[in-house]
């Protein structure tokens, strides 16, 4: 009998994480490296968010909360969910964690039992289909292409359900492909699951890039474009993207009441509540003004327009626009089967990320950790300056393919 428990094997290490790593190790060792993996902003926490967690300190607000979230802060995530999406909820129907990540995992490890599948569109992040096999259950990939601007469409997700399903896990804007969708495309995917042979199939969006929306596009959530889908919904999100918090680790989540109680039962024996500090920042973000965000998100669609210029000026790619979050997802099937300049034989996205990585010194995430290869992700959350530089360098290494 092994010390390690046989779940361990069903997993990965997060590709995204590693590769930002090993761009950290490489710059430590003096290359000159640019990060393009991680999916944080540049832009520095608002100073009124970081003001009320000193505050918060000040007046001593650093005890044990409920596990599962301060009611001032649910207060907050409720007031967000009627402004903002038009949906109701209760305070007993939210659930704060430690980033949406845990909100996503305690859903998923609440639900699954061995042989249930979870449909997820491919690409997709790399961590739902982790998190599902943690669980026992099996993911199922809904696939997109990228002439549909990588969106997934209602024929492609009625053939991904079956008697086994019990999750359709959405994220729109999409990491990592930054696919967003209209209303009208939204209700099409809704009405699939309204049909009363998928009835059965509950719903798990991950709206964490719903403030990042380029071209006028409207930000639209399943519960929202169809009402019915309400008591088989939970509607996720969180404050790293838009507001600039990806290290005070906050996500909440609002959904039917038994399903947040078994969320919040299983957070009271792991994790426990959130920090104190970070509910009390959490509560002004919510709250307090939000007009940073479309100035972060005009810079954004600057540094996206250029990024997709200059990638499909480079030999072998193909960029399409995203219209939402901060990633592209360009397509390297021009590059695969040519030799680089060092003499690597560029067999696989991983190689070809590898391998841009080691004679160019940019890092980016291999596009089979997403669940669709041919291709990368490039995080354009960071300065025009290096993305300029960067792309530069990949256009350099494509050109040198042979």
């Amino acid at each position: 009998m092994g010390f390690y428990a046989d779940s361990l094997n069903r997993i990965s290490p997060s590709a995204t994480i590693a590769v930002s790593t090993k761009a950290r190790e490489l710059k430590a060792q003096g290359r000159d490296i640019i990060g393009l993996a991680a999916g944080e902003p540049d832009f520095d926490t608002p100073q009124n968010i970081k003001d009320a967690a000193k505050r918060a300190l000040d007046e001593n607000k650093t005890r044990y909360t409920d596990v599962d979230g301060i009611p001032e802060l649910k207060a907050a995530i409720v007031a967000k969910f009627r402004r903002e999406n038009g949906l109701t909820y209760k305070p007993s129907q939210v659930s704060v964690g430690t980033g949406g990540k845990q909100v996503l995992y305690n859903a998923l490890m609440c639900t699954i039992n061995p042989g249930d599948e979870v449909v997820i569109p491919a690409p997709c992040w790399v961590s739902y289909a982790d998190i599902v096999m943690l669980g026992g259950g099996k993911p199922v990939f809904a696939p997109t292409t990228i002439e549909n601007g990588y969106k997934l469409t209602p024929a492609a997700l009625d053939a991904a359900i079956n008697a086994k399903t019990k999750w359709f896990l959405f994220n729109a804007p999409s990491n990592p492909s930054g696919a967003a969708y209209t209303e009208a495309e939204l209700k099409a995917l809704t009405d699939v699951l309204m049909q009363p042979k998928n009835a059965h199939v509950w719903v798990l969006t991950d709206d964490m890039y719903e403030h990042l929306l380029y071209d006028g596009l409207k930000f639209f959530t399943p519960a929202q474009v169809e009402p019915r889908l309400y008591d088989r919904t939970l509607t996720m999100n969180g404050l790293s993207k838009a507001y600039c918090m990806t290290g005070w680790r906050l996500g909440y989540g609002a959904g039917p009441e038994p399903l947040i109680k078994a969320m919040c039962k299983l957070q009271s024996q792991s994790t426990s509540n959130p920090s104190s500090i970070t509910q009390w920042a959490a509560v002004e973000a919510l709250n307090g003004p939000q007009d940073f965000i479309p100035k972060h998100n005009k810079i954004f669609k600057e540094r996206r327009d250029l990024v997709v210029s200059m990638l499909n000026q480079a030999r072998g790619l193909k960029c399409p626009t995203p219209e939402g979050a901060f990633y592209v997802y360009p397509s390297c099937a021009g590059a695969i089967g040519k030799v680089s300049k060092s003499g690597v034989t560029i067999a696989n996205d991983e190689l070809f990320a590898t391998t841009l990585l080691e004679e160019e010194g940019v890092a980016v995430v291999h596009g089979a950790a997403f669940a669709m290869s041919p291709a990368f992700r490039i995080s354009y959350a960071t300065s025009t300056k290096d993305l300029e530089d960067a792309c530069t360098r990949i256009q350099r290494f494509c050109g040198n393919l042979r």
